[in-house]
């Protein structure tokens, strides 16, 4: 019964300890430190209301918005995150890819056409972002070397030292800024 007692005051004493102090601390130390990190990276319009967070891909389908990855989740961040799990043998894959094909081109990235492994990939590479030049240059009657400078003059980020890639939603941002 004595080690009974021991053993139950460790595990308390453990779990109050890895259960509560620790989580508060770091979420304080996170907020203190990096509170724009903390609460999400998220962004704000004109209103001052939030459109969105940099870390997670929204759908924008508008012709007058560059185009994420499509997402197999349906860009829902409350879904668990995750891709179709449909091989390169599945019907229904070389169906979707057919239809996305079919909208974009015989020459649109690989990028455009399938969905990416989390369904919430915010960024894009700089080749999908400049495929997508001739339609938002049309459609929102701005001139392709504009829209070039703008995708150009975006923050980007190297994954492994290969591509520039940049966020789809600050790009769309930027070019609400740049013609309302």
């Amino acid at each position: 019964m004595h080690d009974f007692k021991i053993a139950l005051k460790i595990f308390l004493c453990m779990a109050i300890l890895t259960g509560l102090l620790y989580p508060y601390f770091i979420i304080y130390i996170a907020h203190t430190l990096m509170p724009y990190q903390a609460y999400g990276s998220l962004t704000y319009n004109s209103e001052n209301e939030i459109s969105g967070s940099l870390l997670i891909a929204q759908n924008f389908n508008d012709p007058t918005f560059f185009w994420p990855r499509p997402s197999a989740i349906n860009y829902n961040p409350v879904a668990p995150s995750g891709g179709s799990n449909l091989g390169p043998t599945s019907k229904k894959l070389k169906e979707i890819i057919n239809v996305r094909t079919q909208k974009l081109g015989t020459n649109a990235p690989v990028e455009l056409l399938y969905a990416s492994g989390s369904g919430l990939d915010p960024h894009i590479s700089l080749e999908t972002a400049y495929f997508q030049i001739p339609r938002v240059s049309k459609s929102r009657q701005i001139s392709p070397e504009d829209l070039k400078k703008l995708i150009d003059s975006q923050p980007g980020s190297t994954i492994y030292f290969q591509k520039k890639y940049i966020n789809v939603l600050q790009l769309n941002q930027m070019l609400l800024q740049a013609s309302p």
